[in-house]
């Protein structure tokens, strides 16, 4: 178990303060919430709380830390820094954050569960407290010391049951309230288009940033970059196809969905011509461009093994010209292990051509699996620059180990309760809501987890090109289904999880349902089946958006 953290990674004013964050982080269950080095003000003082622990059915914690060698001398705090001693005042400062972040959340619109189950307490994680301690404002019980940091979270909790003629304590959702109150407000429907074009360009600056990995493998020609959603890998095999194209090099740029290959082609098209890829689509429409003659989309032993294996013959026969001195590949976890020789077949140099791969396997969501057939060089990507604070929390236990959120703090995920057949018409509503409040249809997505909403089916009837195209349109929002979403987003994702086809594969689509939105996400579904598919993890911070 392991609560959130906000922000995801704090400044500390000592080694002592970090390590002490970083093990209570660890002893919190995962639908608590630290929020650290938080600043209040009101007329009189301004004051940083350094750790506020928002725990569901327990309460509030105000912790004040001071690291180093910490003494009371004659009602006088003194805190010992290279060799001199300070005069403090940890508990005044405890109880006056205590008070403020009180006051806040009262004066606070979205705060609606009056006056909470709070508590201070100062934390001196590297000082050894006396067994008859006393100190006027701080009882034994407020106090964590160097013996009680291995249990601190049981001390929390302890203080906060001592603490007398308190009102109840926060529930899951008034903790998701408190982090909302905290990161940020909800978007302003009157300011809402250009409250998301500026979301969408903090995003896209946030993503460029990203470029400098790609400054630092100039001299490797076969990489594997890999991260989690959010982490900007369609965005970087974009721009590397761009460099290379620059460079005067004959490139493809592909990937396995349709949709991907679509929205990979509308934006090689806003580059210059001498900066685009020769290349950009599906694997498998390369192949048949070569020659291999087209399959039916349910005819899986085509698509697996004689569409690959007859494009390794063919590239055989190509001159040089139509083949390319590198390969760069979108979600690369999606390719099979029998496409690989086909991908280097089509490289002039096989032995040597640049192929330079993108993936999460975190988002393998096929059947399929594959690796690589040949050395490459694993760079990880550690970020989310993406998605929303409060969405990237959702789905945080699915993501790799480690990602870190800079995403900007946004509105809550909002869970709407409802059995696996009756998701899509819940989703529906929300979607209908959506609209009547200002949300611009093209800004909209409603995904399904398992059987195609109906306006899918009946889009789909009129052939892939025609329905992908209605994900560039304005007058309607986009029907799909995760497994041809991955790689792609909107602003606002409605998710109906109606079930899944593949019990064995539902960890990995509910976590591309979850991740493919930027600044709104809505579930609709049995929250039991949410539990057995993503965890524990995720059914809390659902639960806690319930409404």
């Amino acid at each position: 178990m392991t609560a959130r953290l906000y922000p995801d990674d704090p400044l500390f004013g000592s080694d002592a303060e970090r390590r002490f964050v970083a093990t209570l982080q660890e002893q919190l269950p995962d639908n608590a919430v630290m929020s650290c080095n938080l600043r209040f003000s009101d007329r009189s003082q301004d004051r940083e709380a350094d750790v506020v622990v928002a725990w569901p059915g327990v309460g509030i914690a105000v912790v004040e830390v001071k690291g180093g060698s910490v003494s009371l001398n004659r009602g006088e705090w003194l805190q010992r820094v290279d060799g001199v001693d300070r005069v403090i005042h940890p508990v005044d400062q405890a109880v006056a954050c205590k008070y403020l972040l009180c006051e806040y959340l009262a004066d606070h619109p979205r705060w609606t569960a009056g006056r909470p189950r709070t508590a201070h307490l100062v934390a001196l994680p590297a000082t050894t407290l006396p067994p008859d301690f006393r100190a006027p404002g701080l009882a034994r019980w407020m106090a964590i010391d160097v013996t009680d940091v291995p249990h601190a979270a049981a001390r929390i909790r302890t203080a906060l049951q001592t603490v007398r003629d308190e009102p109840d304590p926060p529930s899951a959702r008034d903790v998701e309230d408190l982090v909302d109150c905290l990161a940020g407000a909800a978007i302003p429907q009157q300011h809402l288009l250009a409250e998301l074009a500026e979301r969408e360009a903090a995003c896209d600056l946030l993503t460029r940033g990203q470029a400098k990995v790609l400054d630092y493998l100039d001299a490797f020609p076969r990489v594997e970059i890999q991260g989690g959603a959010g982490s900007g890998k369609t965005w970087l095999a974009v721009e590397k196809a761009r460099r290379l194209a620059a460079d005067g090099q004959r490139v493809a740029l592909m990937c396995y969905s349709r949709g991907l290959a679509t929205y990979l082609q509308r934006r090689v098209e806003e580059l210059p011509k001498r900066q685009r890829p020769d290349y950009v689509g599906t694997f498998h429409s390369l192949g048949i461009g070569w020659g291999v003659p087209a399959g039916s989309d349910d005819d899986s032993p085509y698509w697996e093994e004689l569409l690959p294996s007859r494009m390794v013959s063919l590239a055989a026969e190509l001159p040089d010209e139509r083949k390319f001195d590198a390969v760069v590949i979108d979600e690369g976890q999606d390719f099979a292990q029998s496409w690989w020789d086909a991908v280097l077949a089509a490289l002039r140099n096989p032995d040597r051509g640049s192929l330079y791969v993108f993936s999460d396997e975190g988002q393998r969501i096929f059947a399929r699996q594959g690796r690589p057939t040949v050395d490459l060089l694993p760079i990880p990507l550690i970020e989310n620059l993406r998605n929303s604070k409060q969405i990237a929390g959702t789905f945080s236990s699915l993501a790799p180990e480690g990602m870190k959120v800079r995403g900007r703090p946004g509105v809550p995920v909002r869970f709407v309760p409802a059995a696996p057949e009756d998701a899509v018409d819940a989703a529906d509503d929300v979607a209908e809501a959506l609209l009547e409040h200002g949300w611009p249809p093209q800004s909209i997505a409603l995904l399904t987890t398992h059987r195609r909403h109906p306006v899918q089916v009946e889009r789909q009837a009129q052939g892939q090109d025609a329905y992908w195209a209605t994900y560039w349109e304005d007058d309607d929002l986009f029907y799909g289904h995760v497994l041809g979403f991955k790689g792609l987003e909107r602003p606002a994702v409605v998710l109906a999880v109606n079930g899944f086809r593949d019990e064995e594969r539902a960890r990995e689509m509910l976590y591309v349902g979850l991740s493919r939105a930027r600044d709104l996400l809505v579930v609709c579904g049995d929250i039991d089946l949410i539990r057995r598919a993503g965890g524990e993890g995720v059914a809390h911070r659902l639960t806690g958006a319930k409404g």
